[in-house]
């Protein structure tokens, strides 16, 4: 009976060990090198990734400000980020900067690569546009609050065409406008790179074709250069999602001081993080941050999926 049983199952081994084609010894040597040279990558993801992630995990239903014992609260952090409306206004400012900000990055990022796609020294101007990518966000704020403050060169500039009275740029009510227009101005070098790269390998026989048949340069860009960069642009959709839920060092330095922390009409994700963590105005709790941080990485992760999927087109082959 026992026999009879087992047989079935040695029958389908037998059959798919019949189907599978025999290796080469390449083939088998590549099979054997595989995890060890998987292994170590895998320890680091592991080790500096997923371990802190399990570890925020836990700390986000206790609280803790890193030097008393650590205290159960179950979900009551979460409940208390729900009825925070800083937690609020923060995740407004990052769908703010992910929307307006995002939207704008691609509009001017595809409009220069339209432009330089014909130009005989797109690299040179191409470096150029590239180079604010290099600069940490600080040199930014500092320099941008140099420009737009109220003896700055812009004001100076504006007076000279009979405008005394200029807005208050660095004004409460107008932070987050200048924090989304340095964001935009920071990140659209590399976007412009990025996309280049896509539009570049885009065949000139297919705009020769589509300028024979009538089209115009909106035509152009929309029957030709978006379709074959599609894949790109999907790409650049998702790193702009990823990185907004960083933007922590503009928020710091256009709002805040040595004094005190930005208002909190201001704030971000991640500054609201970093604030309930590290904040020497209020009692530090660690377990309030890491709630905020795995609610702020959850919405990202939804947002990028549904990014993904909306954005998912059929393959494109250029020849």
């Amino acid at each position: 009976m026992a026999a009879s049983t087992a047989l079935p199952g040695a029958r389908r081994r037998a059959h798919r060990a019949a189907r599978r084609p025999e290796s080469s010894p390449m083939e088998r040597a590549q099979r054997l090198t595989f995890w060890p040279f998987l292994t170590p990558a895998l320890v680091m993801f592991v080790l500096f990734f997923v371990a802190p992630i399990g570890f925020s995990g836990w700390l986000s239903f206790h609280r803790w400000d890193g030097l008393t014992e650590v205290k159960s609260r179950g979900f009551a952090n979460y409940v208390s980020l729900a009825r925070d409306p800083v937690f609020t206004t923060a995740l407004k400012n990052t769908s703010l900067i992910l929307l307006v900000g995002g939207g704008l990055v691609f509009v001017i990022s595809f409009a220069i690569t339209v432009v330089l796609r014909d130009m005989a020294d797109r690299n040179f101007i191409r470096y150029v546009l590239f180079f604010p990518v290099l600069v940490n966000p600080l040199v930014f704020g500092i320099m941008t609050g140099l420009l737009f403050r109220p003896s700055g060169i812009v004001n100076f500039l504006l007076s000279h065409i009979s405008i005394s009275d200029p807005p208050k740029w660095l004004g409460e009510q107008n932070l987050m406008t200048m924090i989304v227009a340095v964001s935009v101005w920071a990140a659209t070098g590399f976007y412009t790179t990025v996309l280049m790269s896509g539009v570049e390998q885009i065949p000139a026989s297919y705009y020769e074709a589509a300028e024979l048949d009538g089209a115009g340069a909106w035509q152009r860009f929309r029957h030709v250069t978006l379709p074959l960069s599609w894949d790109v642009v999907t790409v650049c959709a998702v790193f702009w999602t990823i990185s907004t839920v960083k933007v922590f060092e503009l928020v710091l330095v256009f709002g805040g001081s040595v004094s005190g922390s930005p208002p909190p009409n201001t704030y971000t994700s991640a500054l609201y993080v970093y604030e309930a963590a590290f904040s020497t105005n209020t009692a530090r709790d660690f377990g309030i941050a890491s709630a905020a941080a795995l609610v702020s990485l959850l919405l990202i992760a939804v947002v990028a999926v549904i990014l993904r999927r909306m954005l998912r087109r059929e393959a494109v082959q250029l020849s």
